[in-house]
């Protein structure tokens, strides 16, 4: 079925407002994939908050000008899914990467974040960055050890000397 101009543009415009605000997509080819697998894929999209669409090439490098994903235009060939991660970068590649581990069908093509286009063999490390609460917990406990080892290294000489007079008290 075709589409009007108007669903065209539409689509564009739908596609671009999500692309302006998402942190990083990952284009993955879907040839292979049965209807319910493709159905599965959208589902944990939408638990996992990652914006997942189907779109014509053209219409997706119109909607990405203007955007940090400009830089994916040379990678829309095929049919491609795309999956943008809303809130964090890593969201959609660890969707995308999950269920690839399923379904083999599933190739990764592009994947781009920050405006930097990155290879589909990139997935794993994107896919790896910690989440906003993880990253947040490693920045607190990195700023926390400083002060923690303080506090033992100022405790240590009353700690010894309560341990050598427990070892005279011992001894007598």
């Amino acid at each position: 079925m075709t589409l009007r101009l108007e669903d065209k543009k539409a689509i564009v415009a739908e596609v671009a407002q999500v692309a302006k605000h998402a942190t990083s997509v990952v284009a993955a080819d879907y040839c292979g994939l049965t209807v319910a697998q493709l159905t599965n894929l959208r589902k944990s999209a939408r638990e996992a908050g990652v914006y997942m669409r189907v779109i014509r090439n053209t219409l997706a490098s119109r909607a990405f000008e203007g955007t940090n994903f400009a830089c994916m235009q040379p990678a829309l060939v095929g049919p491609l899914v795309l999956a943008f991660s809303k809130e964090e970068p890593s969201a959609a590649a660890r969707l995308i990467r999950d269920f690839a581990k399923t379904c083999e069908k599933l190739k990764v093509k592009a994947l781009s974040i920050d405006g930097k286009l990155l290879p589909g063999t990139d997935l794993a490390a994107l896919a790896s960055l910690p989440t906003r609460n993880e990253a947040i917990s490693q920045l607190m406990s990195v700023m926390l050890a400083p002060i923690s080892k303080f506090v033992r290294t100022l405790s240590e000489p009353h700690a010894k000397l309560v341990r050598t007079i427990a070892a005279i008290r011992d001894t007598k």
